[in-house]
């Protein structure tokens, strides 16, 4: 997340070019949006289980990044691809998210959001039950989940492809009143959302899968990708994120 945040800032400043990030998480690590309450999440046994925990930079609720694709698309205000409106940049970057599904043999979907679902309620902590708009479903199921953060000078969408597991594991690390009110939510959830494991048959391939993102990305959007890393500033602004924010209990544990 400070790599994301640091990159908004450069990006942001027209000091590096757009980014296309695909990255992976280890350990596993559950996120919480922007201003969902820290009470949501069973500390004692996110340790026991030996996650880690960060709250993101945009909102949301929670999210336990393992097993999958996080992407993020970051750059300045003027970038043409992310400008207008939160709904019309969701709705123009859907259409590399579809493409790249595609080009992993899925057929998906892009909807703006329908009527709120049963599930969709301030209690609810898990961010895959809740729809959004321009979220990309198969069958009826999330399977792609995005956010937004938007800062005076630049973009930031970033969001996830579950390939495989289990994705009731969340559910193991959030606060329930007791065992029935866990198992309603692990319903709700598998009837909500999905992952590539569970529409293809079998595990989805991280690197497979980021081929068929960078592929869509520049196919769809008209991007030349080029391979890079941070460049020394931007990681010394993302060290400085990493400590006084993002690793920091007045950042994590303020709501």
């Amino acid at each position: 997340m400070a790599v994301d945040e640091a990159v908004l800032e450069f990006t942001g400043r027209g000091v590096v070019p757009p980014n296309l990030r695909l990255y992976a998480w280890i350990p596993p690590c559950l996120s919480i949006g922007y201003a969902q309450p820290i009470g949501d999440v069973d500390l004692d046994s996110l340790q026991e289980f030996g996650w880690e925990i960060v709250r993101r930079p945009t909102g949301g609720r929670a999210i336990l990044h393992t097993d999958e694709l996080t992407y993020a698309i970051i750059g300045p205000n003027s970038e043409p691809r992310l400008a207008g409106s939160v709904l019309e940049s969701y709705q123009r970057l859907s259409v590399p998210l579809l493409n790249a599904l595609q080009r992993l043999g899925i057929s998906a979907d892009a909807v703006e959001k329908s009527a709120p679902r049963v599930s969709d309620t301030p209690d609810n902590p898990v961010c895959f039950e809740v729809p959004s708009n321009y979220e990309i479903t198969v069958n009826g199921k999330k399977l792609i989940g995005s956010a937004q953060a938007r800062r005076k000078s630049g973009v930031l969408q970033h969001g996830t492809l579950p390939l495989s597991g289990d994705l009731t594991r969340i559910l193991q690390v959030l606060r329930y009143q007791d065992d029935n009110q866990r198992q309603r939510a692990a319903e709700r959830l598998l009837a909500y959302a999905t992952t590539i494991e569970s529409i293809l048959g079998y595990r989805g391939d991280w690197w497979i899968a980021s081929q068929a993102f960078q592929a869509a990305f520049q196919s769809d959007l008209n991007l030349d990708l080029k391979p890079g890393g941070l460049t020394p500033a931007e990681g010394q602004r993302a060290m400085e994120l990493y400590k006084e924010k993002y690793n920091h209990p007045e950042w994590t544990y303020r709501f």
